[in-house]
């Protein structure tokens, strides 16, 4: 009895995420659509009390639950801790558009909350039962949510793809996890590593079981060659719905990728090192190269997703401390930037008008200055221009690289870097120099400007002084991984 209190209050910040996304599902059913705001209000408060009891449970020290499925450390709660407050600006950004749009309805939030949960489970994941199901809890509920605009065929479109690819991927990775399993005879990554380091021959079967997982996570992250979905149902799916899929679930994907290879795989780092490494150099020149053609906003910002998932991967093929630190930096830094990203564009948006060309964007500084510069922040934060977060993360996770002796790579990322700076500067002088193609007054709500100018300010300010978020990915990654 006392075992299934602990493991009970272990998981309480899921449990509450769970039962309040059931709760506003059912609450919908009984409301007026006059008086959503409720349901807009109880979603908040979930993340609220979510973050209270993250925060007031932490302990430096590692627990388990469920036997072992469950993981309670520094660096699940500090990735948790973000995923909050980057729902929670997601639902500050998209409340009007889903006004706009007929799609304030509780199943958004309901949704979105079982994506949530999703997300936690994959970052607390001890077992790679727990792991997968996190992730399929995760994908399903962004799947439904893409399609959620039943009328608008680009979306139906981009969620089949995404459906149908996902599935693909998944079933990789779940055949990959079945192989591992099969070697070592445990699902728990800590008894998986316990195995693999007790002087047992390296099977070729667990390096094909390998190639599948790192595969099937390549997915995920939106990472070459498996990064066909990104653009389509970045396109396709409803704003609201891009700046979701875009953001916090990266969180999810990094804690996935640091418990299955760096926790239960280390003994095959030689291995997932070299695939990490070619995905990397793929992904940021793929990404760069093709973001130049677009004019599509929602495609140009899904090619530099790539192009930055490809830094990400800078940091972890470096297998070391450093290395993950910094990763973890980049991806924080990251979600932070294409939050404001996307904020912006939502916030330009209006009834009939996705405002997803570049060419809406011409003469913003004209309709609004202060709405043009943070733009330009968010940006010049993307392109790692100083001093922005941008920079700083680009920076640290070159520095990784290069300590590692990946000379080259960091020389072709660099150059790679300055060609990719083209397209963000490209923005910044359709809102500077062109004259408006659209004279309509910018409305929206004063909580969303203000935490918009929040967030893009973030950028300016953590870049000046970046070392309080480096301290607490410092803390969250030594603390897990020592």
């Amino acid at each position: 009895m006392e075992t299934i209190r602990y493991d009970l209050i272990t998981a309480l910040p899921e449990l509450i995420v769970l039962c309040m996304a059931m709760v506003i599902l059912l609450t919908d059913l009984f409301i007026s659509p006059a008086r959503r705001m409720v349901i807009y209000s109880m979603a908040q408060l979930t993340l609220l009390a979510a973050a209270y009891f993250s925060f007031s449970s932490h302990a430096p020290s590692v627990s388990t639950a469920f036997s072992g499925a469950f993981i309670d450390d520094a660096m699940a709660d500090v990735l948790k801790l973000m995923m909050y407050l980057g729902t929670s600006f997601i639902f500050v950004y998209s409340r009007q558009y889903l006004q706009h749009r007929g799609m304030f309805r509780g199943e958004f939030y309901a949704l979105v909350l079982f994506s949530l949960l999703g997300m936690m489970v994959m970052v607390s994941g001890q077992s790679m039962l727990t792991l997968y199901v996190g992730l399929e809890l995760l994908s399903l509920s962004l799947y439904a949510l893409v399609a959620m605009d039943r009328d608008n065929a680009k979306a139906t479109e981009a969620a089949m793809k995404y459906f149908v690819l996902g599935a693909l991927a998944s079933g990789m990775l779940l055949y990959g996890m079945s192989m591992v399993y099969g070697m070592t005879g445990s699902l728990n990554l800590a008894e998986i590593n316990l195995a693999l380091m007790s002087g047992a021959k390296i099977h070729a079967v667990m390096i094909l079981g390998l190639v599948f997982i790192v595969a099937g996570l390549a997915f995920k992250l939106g990472a070459v060659p498996f990064q066909m979905w990104v653009p389509d149902v970045y396109e396709g799916s409803p704003t609201a719905v891009t700046l979701l899929i875009s953001s916090v679930p990266k969180l999810a994907a990094f804690a996935f990728v640091i418990r299955m290879l760096v926790q239960a795989l280390p003994t095959l780092a030689v291995d997932w090192q070299q695939m990490l490494m070619i995905m990397a150099v793929l992904s940021i020149l793929i990404g760069n190269i093709t973001a130049i053609a677009q004019t599509n906003l929602k495609r140009m910002l899904a090619y530099s997703t790539i192009s930055h998932i490809g830094f990400v991967l800078y940091g972890l093929m470096s297998a070391t401390m450093n290395g993950f630190i910094f990763a973890m930096f980049y991806v924080v830094s990251y979600v932070l930037m294409t939050l404001a990203g996307f904020g912006i564009i939502l916030l330009l948006s209006r009834p009939g008008f996705e405002a997803d060309k570049l060419d809406d964007l011409k003469g913003l500084n004209q309709r609004s200055p202060w709405h043009a510069f943070l733009m330009l922040i968010v940006m010049f934060s993307m392109a790692g221009v100083p001093p922005t977060l941008g920079f700083y993360a680009k920076f640290s996770v070159l520095q990784a690289a290069l300590a590692a002796g990946y000379i080259w790579l960091v020389v072709f990322a660099v150059l790679m870097a300055v060609i990719g700076a083209f397209y963000y500067l490209r923005v910044i002088k359709l809102m500077y120099f062109d004259a408006p193609l659209d004279t309509h007054a910018i409305t929206a709500p004063m909580d969303t400007r203000v935490v918009l100018g929040f967030n893009a300010m973030a950028l300016l300010v953590i870049g000046l002084m970046p070392e309080k978020l480096m301290e607490i990915c410092i803390y969250a990654i030594t603390s897990s991984l020592s």
